[in-house]
């Protein structure tokens, strides 16, 4: 019954909501990496140099994910080539964390890489992120070569759709 409160849709990356998802997704994951909470300079310093454009078609999707009605996740899709997808700021609020909500982003991610014209979802992230991680194997990813570089990236995953 909780999985009928959630409602994903494509939204723009700028509309106030998708910009709050994704400055509480980057204080999650670099108040984590840097055990402490992240300032005002960093979250813009960071969201500026983001790849906002790569997140709306034809090259990418944005979703957004509300329960009740109330913003509580976001995930985009960036397409890397004729083949692949790659998964990113996948996130979930706290307060709606155990509500279903991680599987059906799961899925309308996956949704929108096939309407991108993908045949193969990939995405990184750290070891530390266990959540997330578990997130994805329980999704039927499994760990792949490294496919980019980056400060942030310890472990690489994929997925044929």
């Amino acid at each position: 019954m909780a999985r009928m409160t959630w409602n994903f849709s494509p939204e723009r990356v700028d509309t106030p909501d998708a910009t709050a998802l994704r400055r509480d997704y980057y204080g999650d994951v670099a108040g984590r990496y840097f055990r402490r909470v992240v300032t005002e300079d960093e979250y813009d310093e960071e969201m500026l140099n983001d790849g906002l454009d790569l997140l709306a078609p034809p090259a990418g999707q944005f979703l957004v994910g509300r329960h009740a009605g109330e913003p509580a996740a976001c995930g985009g899709i960036i397409l890397l080539d004729a083949e692949r997808a790659e998964l990113t700021r996948v996130f979930i609020r706290h307060a709606f964390r155990g509500r279903g909500g991680a599987d059906l982003l799961m899925n309308g991610l996956e949704d929108a890489a096939r309407s991108l014209g993908a045949r193969r979802t990939v995405l990184n992230t750290r070891l530390d992120l266990v959540e997330a991680r578990a997130l994805y194997t329980r999704h039927g990813y499994r760990e792949i070569p490294a496919y980019c570089s980056g400060p942030y990236m310890d472990i690489w995953y994929g997925k044929e759709l």
